[in-house]
């Protein structure tokens, strides 16, 4: 596991935590301040919380000799992205009553609330859980949300997805009785004895980093299956789901200055039945389990264990703890990634609205729009992995009402198509890691750049463009057509290339840029795309024609410049 290394901290904390107990329950009792011990800051992420403050508020109060603002925020674990209107309304409550009035979809498919303060966190833990949802594991050295294409328009194919997404979610959540015991009932294990529980799957130090898995539906790549550690393409056959490719090896982190961190695609190494699938999921784990490197967070992921042991060696370590081994893998075909927006027809009678929602934020006007429709909907809300919102299962009795309430609250009318597939994560003020703003700048950025777009008659042409805080990559920045991640205030790096379908990494263009060297350099590649595309060219591939960026092959040429 490490080679005879020295363990990282992480490891240790882990290992002495009896089970993600650490002192947690001790550290919400204290009233002194608003935080809790580094040890438990870090245990809590395995029950879907993270310690952060407002850094906006940092200068102001140092001056004042105070602590910092210190705040909370809450991931769901919500496999599939599905939730019931009444779970809708139950959020929104716990968001206006314990954090700071907003809803925070993000690209895993859930709902992050910020701005918890640590006499709320514990009552609004309780209210999840009240409503039938929970944080475990949401964040954390863990299997995180699953996530699965949310196509409900295709029925039987949605509910095959969903249910593998539910089953593989079920099964490798951790088993500890930590969770409940400390947010919900306070009622220890039988005997309150270390001894009377197991992590079959995890283990005492449960895994080296985050895991991540994916379940796409062709011809959609929403959830980006190649950006995971684990991502599963259905196989259709029929009308039904004959099995799944097995992408393994994907992940989107990496470190400024340091080479020997990069994003990577995974790569597809077979097919597997149905009914094999959980299987897999929980054997690829075991793998990266006992092989991840355990001594360096920053290479502890399962990219890193292929690349240093090699695929081949990956596939023999799998094929010997599953007593079988895969199929080759079957043909298929991505059209896209992002979401199609609007109106959908379902194959069921029923319609489906995919509501444009930027950058994930519900608040304000937005967020009062949608409890009126939970109120009256009796489908589902679906957050999609590109953070907006599916309105699922209307019916056709609803569908004017539903309607009127979208054009009364002003949500029915279509942005651009860069706006459209545009994605950024949260960044400043709240997470720690932020080395520049995201979610609170691209939206200009996008205004800035539509100018361009309209001049050169592409202002409806679908480019996907994601921006992040720092290079640790949560909107996927390194897949996309236009990716910018953060160095400094201010200040981004530029990547392009990555491919319109998500099955490409892009790569470095230019560095250290501000607002208006952004816009430059970007305004002539849009004129000459307009001018020399060929029929059906996306942008990404046109720079990579015209000579302006080179491919990215593999994560290992990530950073090579020629």
């Amino acid at each position: 596991m490490s080679d005879g290394r020295t363990l990282s901290r992480n490891e240790a904390i882990k290992e002495a935590s009896n089970f993600l107990r650490g002192t947690i329950a001790e550290g919400l009792g204290q009233v002194v301040t608003g935080a809790i011990s580094d040890d438990d800051q870090q245990l809590t992420k395995f029950h879907g919380i993270y310690l952060q403050d407002d850094r906006d508020l940092r200068p102001e109060r140092a001056k004042q000799k105070m602590e910092k603002a210190f705040i909370f925020m809450a991931r769901l674990r919500i496999p599939g992205g599905v939730l019931a209107p009444e779970q809708w309304l139950a959020m929104d409550a716990i968001a206006e009553e314990r954090a700071n009035g907003t809803l925070r979809m993000t690209t895993r498919q859930t709902i992050q609330f910020h701005g918890i303060i640590k006499s709320n966190l514990k009552p609004a833990i309780a209210a999840i859980n009240a409503a039938l949802l929970d944080t475990v594991a949401a964040c954390g050295d863990v299997n995180r949300n699953v996530i699965c294409t949310p196509n409900p328009y295709q029925s039987v194919l949605h509910a095959e997805a969903l249910k593998l997404a539910d089953g593989i979610s079920a099964h490798l959540r951790p088993r500890t009785g930590a969770y409940h015991e400390i947010w919900i009932d306070g009622e220890k294990i039988a005997g309150g004895e270390e001894e009377a529980e197991d992590e079959p799957i995890y283990g005492r130090t449960y895994m080296p980093r985050k895991f991540k898995i994916a379940v796409a539906v062709p011809p959609h790549n929403d959830v980006d299956v190649f950006a995971h550690d684990l991502g599963l393409i259905a196989m259709i056959e029929n009308g039904r789901i004959a099995g799944y490719n097995v992408v393994v090896g994907g992940g989107m982190g990496m470190t400024h200055g340091e080479p020997d961190t990069y994003p990577r695609t995974g790569d597809v190494i077979g097919f597997c039945t149905p009914d094999q699938a959980i299987d897999i999921a929980e054997k690829v784990v075991l793998v990266q389990r006992d092989h991840g490197d355990r001594s360096d967070r920053k290479h502890a992921r399962l990219k890193y264990t292929i690349d240093r042991n090699g695929l081949d060696w990956f596939g023999d370590e799998l094929t010997a703890r599953l007593g079988y081994a895969l199929a080759p893998a079957r043909p298929f075909v991505f059209e896209r990634s992002g979401d199609p927006l609007g109106w959908i027809k379902g194959d069921d009678g029923h319609t489906h609205f995919t509501l444009f929602v930027e950058n994930g934020r519900v608040k304000g006007k937005l967020r009062t729009a949608l409890a009126a429709i939970a109120r009256v909907h009796t489908g589902k809300f679906i957050i999609t992995p590109n953070q907006n919102l599916v309105i699922a299962g209307i019916t056709p009795e609803q569908e004017p009402l539903i309607r009127a309430l979208l054009e009364e609250h002003g949500l029915a009318n279509p942005s651009g198509g860069l706006r459209r597939n545009a994605m950024a994560c949260v960044a400043l003020p709240t997470c720690g890691l932020a080395l520049a703003e995201s979610e609170r700048y691209l939206p200009d950025l996008v205004t800035a750049l539509e100018t361009a777009l309209l001049e050169n008659g592409l202002a409806e042409d679908e480019i996907t463009i994601r921006m992040t805080g720092c290079p640790n990559g949560c909107a996927r920045p390194y897949l996309a057509e236009i990716g910018l991640v953060g160095r400094t205030p201010g200040v981004y790096n530029l990547y392009l290339g990555g491919a319109f379908d998500g099955a490409r990494l892009n790569k470095l263009f230019r560095e250290d840029l501000q607002h208006d060297a952004i816009v430059a350099a970007l305004t002539p590649l849009f004129a000459q795309y307009a001018k020399e595309r060929g029929a059906g060219e996306h942008f990404s591939d046109f720079v990579i024609r015209a000579g302006h960026i080179a491919p990215t092959r593999s994560g290992r040429t990530f950073h090579d410049r020629s």
